[in-house]
């Protein structure tokens, strides 16, 4: 039997690979399937467990008050280091490009356990942008055995890198998994306001990178999309960082077609997309998850990992400056048939089979 540990511990990772730790559950004749959290974000991350129905073998509940990353990643080193040697699995599962995956992958690598790398390829060639992200991959990049690569695009970013042709696998994304498994099932999403007869416009930003100036820079932007529209509703569930929420609230609370709400559960934010008629983000999962549900997608940064949907139309990149997001938001209000152009593109990241196909992979490989 092959024994497959899969460490994670945010909120993306959990979502991306649920369907991947399900379907290994579909086969427990085949794989032992073995689950492990550090709880990088503790209560976001409990949230999409519950939805999913898996509860983790081993919880090291490392999530401390302020913590930095050199502090988170330290501490994360010798937990899962300890726990490497206790179930030596045969193969160690990370997704994306969290502090979680680069130490999860760097501790594997100090005991010689194969790394399946689930979202492998994503680049933006700037170390800083976003940070930490894009160091964080490629570090898993260069300690990974089995390179899930969501798209083609990823693929050739890979084999440019001089990666094995033979361990690079196209498979989809597993986001598109998890999200038509949620679409399905109904979801109560208890707001207090509602939007009939507007257009709802949908908010998330919370990236590093963005902190300070360019923060309020959009945050402004979206009082004066507005001010200008009355027939707009916007609605920000807020990140819980400090560094997001002060400026949140200082420069957009008080608005009445403003709603600055909690953190939804990934299942009732997941709904609230499909009911939206635009999304403003900052958020990679969102870039992916949106062309899926056929809803246009103005993404607030100045780079982007995930070419293929800009390349595709369902996305633009419109950076944090104020003037440009309400122009380019403007523009998909106000013009059908530009609207019509990115709702209309369809997804470049999958059919839904990811995580079958990775299961298969690694069914073969192993």
């Amino acid at each position: 039997m092959k024994r497959v540990l899969s460490v994670f511990g945010t909120r993306p990772e959990a979502i991306k690979l649920a369907p991947v730790i399900l379907e290994l559950r579909k086969r427990p004749g085949e794989f032992e399937n073995i689950v492990c959290v550090t709880a990088q974000h503790r209560q976001m991350l409990d949230q999409v467990l519950d939805w999913f129905a898996i509860s983790p073998d081993h919880d090291l509940n490392l999530m401390q008050p302020n913590q930095t990353l050199a502090d988170f990643a330290g501490r994360a080193l010798l937990a899962i280091g300890g726990l490497l040697e206790e179930v030596r699995p045969d193969v160690v599962l990370v997704q994306g490009d969290t502090s979680t995956a680069m130490i999860a992958a760097l501790g594997a690598f100090y005991r010689r356990a194969p790394v399946g790398h689930v979202e492998a390829g994503l680049r933006t060639r700037d170390r800083y942008n976003p940070f930490p992200e894009e160091i964080n991959r490629r570090i898993v990049g260069a300690l990974t055995s089995y390179h899930f690569a969501p798209t083609e695009r990823a693929a050739e970013t890979l084999r440019g890198e001089q990666v094995p042709g033979e361990s690079i696998f196209v498979t989809g994304n597993t986001v598109v998994d998890a999200l038509l498994m949620t679409i399905k099932r109904p979801v109560r999403l208890d707001l207090d306001f509602s939007w009939e007869g507007r257009r709802l416009v949908l908010v998330t930003a919370h990236r590093r990178e963005s902190f300070g100036a360019p923060f309020e820079s959009l945050c402004r932007a979206l009082r004066d999309l507005a001010d200008r529209n009355a027939d707009v509703e916007i609605v920000y569930p807020v990140h819980l960082n400090p560094n997001v929420r002060e400026p949140v609230m200082r420069i957009l609370a008080g608005h009445q077609r403003i709603h600055l709400i909690e953190p939804l559960r990934y299942e009732q934010f997941s709904h609230l997309m499909s009911r939206s008629y635009l999304i403003l983000t900052d958020s990679g999962g969102i870039q992916e998850e949106a062309p899926v549900l056929g809803k246009p997608t103005l993404v607030m940064r100045e780079t982007t990992e995930r070419p293929e949907a800009v390349e595709a139309g369902t996305a633009r990149l419109v950076g944090t400056d104020r003037t440009r997001i309400v122009t380019e938001a403007e523009r998909l209000l106000n013009d059908d048939s530009a609207y019509a152009a990115m709702a209309q593109a369809g997804s470049p990241f999958g059919d839904g089979h990811a995580a079958e196909r990775i299961a298969a992979i690694l069914s073969e490989r192993l």
